[in-house]
């Protein structure tokens, strides 16, 4: 799939990906205009990514699907700090070799879910940030940036509202993330940044960054957070977070965690969490609607989302697992 580049935006709305955004005409023309290079951040604060990375992760490919340049980001440094958007406390901080092993571990779940062979790029923010010193990151980045605009950031306001406050370490959070988005935007020509909802103030700030250093117009855009219809976070279970991870979620789980999704949110979650076209999603519902027992819209998500993450043999193993457990 390519053609129109600026298609992929009228794809994202259908599927009711788009939370935020900057400039819509700006946006538009310059993603008609040809190829864009397009960015996506995941810190490595576990050895694994979960349920919850899925739609900002495959936004960032159905870009790439449209043409586009797909680059993740894998963040050994921002990793080190831990970013307060949407937290209500401080993240612990990792040492070096957890740190290591958990940047190695969503490195290679970052490759599954790309087409690393068209062209898609990941990349270590460790690369352009180590080497760093702290005076000439104040000079370079800081000067830039108004402790005005950082304090009227939501992520930023929330925590400080918040009992536990904010560390200084966190509150520069925001300072790596736009250094990371101009980094790449001088090395490899990045003009836009994708993330989820939690994430706007960040990529404003990097925009910013830009825009006061070069000049340059560049974009973002976020997608929504996914919550469930009874509002409680989107891949949580009563024993916690469901994972990417074989060793941490089983295929088998993780395909019965689809299964088991709510009429309410089946048809959202078909059209955000896979490559399902949106006319292929409201035929599946048509059929699911007059037979709602038989769960035909879950058993199309759980296939299609585990294919994704684990392969089509392990969707066959879950399924012929289910059978032995609950009969056909």
């Amino acid at each position: 799939m390519s053609g129109d580049g600026a298609a992929v935006l009228a794809d994202l709305r259908r599927r009711g990906l788009v939370h935020d955004h900057t400039d819509e005409t700006a946006l538009v023309e310059r993603l008609a205009a040809g190829p864009i290079t397009v960015y996506c951040g995941f810190d490595p604060t576990a050895d694994s990514l979960h349920v919850g990375n899925l739609v900002p992760l495959l936004t960032l490919r159905r870009f790439q699907r449209f043409g586009h340049r797909p680059v993740a980001l894998a963040g050994g440094a921002t990793g080190m700090i831990g970013d307060p958007s949407g937290r209500s406390e401080e993240r612990n901080l990792l040492d070096a070799e957890t740190l290591d092993r958990n940047l190695a571990a969503i490195s290679g779940q970052l490759e599954a879910l790309l087409d690393f062979d068209a062209g898609a790029v990941l990349v270590d923010n460790r690369e352009w940030t180590s080497g760093v010193g702290v005076l000439d990151f104040l000079r370079d980045v800081g000067k830039h940036v108004t402790v005005n605009t950082m304090l009227a950031k939501e992520s930023i306001r929330t925590r400080l509202a918040s009992e536990h406050g904010l560390s200084y370490t966190e509150f520069s959070y925001m300072l790596l993330q736009a250094h990371d988005f101009w980094a790449l935007h001088e090395r490899l020509g990045c003009e836009m940044q994708i993330g989820g909802s939690d994430q706007w103030g960040n990529i404003t700030a990097g925009i910013d960054l830009i825009r006061r250093k070069s000049g340059a117009r560049v974009h973002g855009l976020t997608v929504p957070l996914v919550t469930r219809s009874d509002g409680q976070k989107f891949g949580k279970t009563a024993e916690g977070a469901v994972w990417l991870s074989p060793r941490r979620t089983l295929p088998y789980e993780f395909h019965q965690y689809f299964l088991r999704v709510d009429d309410a949110d089946v048809e959202r979650f078909l059209l955000q969490l896979t490559f399902c076209e949106v006319d292929e999603v409201a035929e599946v519902m048509g059929r699911h609607r007059e037979a709602p027992e038989k769960r035909l819209a879950q058993r199309r998500l759980a296939d299609e989302v585990t294919a994704l993450v684990h392969g089509p043999a392990e969707v066959a193993r879950a399924t012929r697992a289910a059978e032995v457990l609950f009969g056909g």
